[in-house]
């Protein structure tokens, strides 16, 4: 506790001439001597659980909506009925729902899940790499790891405070690593184009394709909200209790008396049964914001590339710049809407350590 405790950054500390990872490394030193082993404190345990938990989630609900629409019935047209040929449906950019494209033992994979899947393997096995063999005096991948984790820190306590940051960043800089590596693991060029199709007069069109970008589908973003609407309550109910979250939400706020105190009671009572209701959308919101802009940007690229034929490379170069850095601002923007959910109501228990230090 005392590591993690050092390891805190607040604006008293930034007058110290050694900085939050260096006292960090310090304090491995000492570990180094007793125990004779070496690791990066959480970081090994924090990316191997939630990651882990990630696929497990995108695994279930990628599964379950695949199983659904492969139960549907498939409709047959007049046409059909009658024998003759329908025509080709012109369909243009990516198809709404992934494709899938296994059954092992009677269990879906849909083009997307296979991409979580890569990526949460590429992120597990990085880290192992990076914490392999520590150094008192970091270099290549462990000293990108130790930036990455310091920085992240760092802004996210300046926004819910030390003591909210101490419990909640494990799973804040992992949303916040996931959703952004997946977000550039899908511009990958073959992501989307490589696959399955058949010969049109307008060339080949891809039916199947083999890759799909994660967060380009819904039943992704909607696991990770929903692994966050699960996380957020249990750290409410530790930070506040049953009783503080009820407060929380319909109890009057303020010193009042007589008429004007029973009117506040109304009023703060309706206000909270708003609140519940507002609560209860923000997986619906969290997973149709990342999704629609990330789907949207993939539909863009591919416009862009059929947009002159024979140059669509380069007419996209561009768009793919710009689909970096909205990538890198969705997933900033995911992982600042969760940690601003969390602190609205355990905002009254992060103030205190805050309050201590002035």
């Amino acid at each position: 506790m005392a590591s993690v405790q050092r390891y805190a950054w607040c604006p008293m500390t930034t007058r110290t001439n050694m900085s939050g990872i260096d006292q960090l490394r310090k304090s491995r030193v000492e570990l180094w001597s007793s125990d004779g082993g070496v690791f990066l404190p959480g970081l090994k345990a924090t990316v191997l659980r939630l990651l882990a938990l990630f696929m497990f989630i995108a695994l279930t609900a990628g599964s379950f909506l695949a199983t659904t629409a492969a139960s549907k019935p498939t409709q047959t047209t007049p046409a059909q009925e009658s024998g003759t040929a329908a025509p080709e449906p012109q369909e243009h950019g990516l198809s709404a729902k992934p494709v899938e494209i296994a059954r092992p033992f009677n269990f879906p994979i849909t083009n997307s899940m296979l991409v979580s899947w890569m990526v949460a393997v590429g992120l597990i096995v990085f880290a192992q790499l990076a914490t392999r063999k520590m150094k008192q005096v970091p270099t290549g991948a462990q000293n990108f790891l130790e930036w990455l984790v310091e920085a992240l820190y760092k802004f996210l306590v300046g926004i819910i405070g030390p003591h909210l940051a101490e419990r909640t960043f494990w799973f804040f800089a992992t949303i916040f690593i996931f959703v952004l590596s997946s977000n550039w693991f899908g511009l990958i060029p073959g992501i989307g184009s490589v696959g399955w199709g058949h010969q049109n007069d307008h060339g080949f069109r891809i039916d199947q394709p083999l890759f799909r970008g994660a967060n380009a589908d819904v039943n992704m973003t909607l696991a990770m909200a929903l692994v966050f609407f699960a996380a957020w309550i249990v750290w409410a109910l530790r930070e506040v209790g049953i009783r503080g979250f009820y407060r929380e939400l319909f109890a009057p706020k303020g010193e009042s008396e007589g008429v004007l105190r029973l009117l506040l009671v109304v009023v703060f009572f309706a206000a909270g049964c708003l609140e519940v209701v507002s609560i209860l959308f923000r997986p619906i919101s969290l997973s149709f914001r990342l999704y629609g802009n990330i789907f949207a940007g993939e539909n863009l690229l591919e416009a862009m590339a059929k947009l002159v034929p024979g140059f669509g490379w380069l007419v996209a170069i561009p768009f793919y710049f710009l689909e970096l850095v909205m990538g890198l601002v969705q997933a900033m923007v995911f992982m600042l809407l969760t940690a601003v959910f969390t602190m609205l109501m355990c905002q009254h228990e992060a103030e205190a350590p805050l309050a201590a230090d002035g």
